[in-house]
């Protein structure tokens, strides 16, 4: 069982990742679907895409949890029946969850030099200029406020959030794991704390509000 990691972020907040090995038939093993989540994973056309939502279950099954416990809202959230906050993540070959009694989000992303193609479409003028201006690893750094603003948005699920235009992330430093968001959408502006953490190639990023 490809457990990957585990982490306590607090007596509430537990985070798994599953290093995705198996085949697709390995992960359906004793794995008992909704009929909802069936129609989704057999529509699929992504071998990659199936294991990694089957890998999901075996994370939910390791807090105990099964498929009928999860439930989706219209906007694709997910929200465990029994109060508690989730959210879910995966990237090529690992996959992830956060629980908590707390709103969270995360997210996961292979480290990868396309995403110069694409920053111009998340980072504000504000965060370009520190990572132009900083002698920084531009790919990973790049990563981390995708994975942050991707995380952020989950966690604060409301339409029409913009990553350019309503989600920001102050200057960090690769050297320190923990970094801040702020959104600023309709007037109203909250804050939040991030933490993210590379393996294999690979950014995870959760985020909590302040406190």
């Amino acid at each position: 069982m490809p457990l990957y990691k585990i982490i306590t972020v607090d007596q509430s907040t537990n985070i798994l990742i599953w290093k995705i090995e198996e085949s697709y038939e390995d992960l359906c093993k004793d794995v008992d679907l909704t009929p909802h989540c069936r129609d989704r994973v057999s529509n699929m056309k992504s071998d990659i895409h199936r294991r990694g939502f089957m890998s999901v279950r075996h994370l939910l099954a390791l807090q105990e949890y099964t498929d009928y416990d999860l439930f989706y809202d219209e906007a694709g959230k997910p929200h465990l029946r029994d109060g508690k906050y989730i959210s879910i993540s995966h990237s090529f070959t690992f996959a992830t969850i956060i629980i908590s009694d707390h709103p969270v989000g995360i997210d996961i992303e292979k480290q990868r030099e396309k995403i110069h193609k694409i920053a111009h479409k998340f980072i504000n003028t504000a965060e370009e200029i520190y990572v132009e201006d900083q002698n920084l690893d531009k790919t990973r750094v790049l990563t981390v406020i995708w994975g942050a603003k991707e995380a952020l948005y989950k966690l604060y699920a409301t339409a029409g959030l913009s990553f350019e235009q309503h989600i920001y992330i102050p200057a960090f430093t690769l050297d320190n794991p923990f970094l801040f968001g702020m959104i600023n959408y309709n007037n109203e502006i909250t804050h939040y704390d991030l933490t993210y953490l590379e393996f294999e190639g690979f950014t995870c990023v959760y985020a909590l509000p302040s406190i």
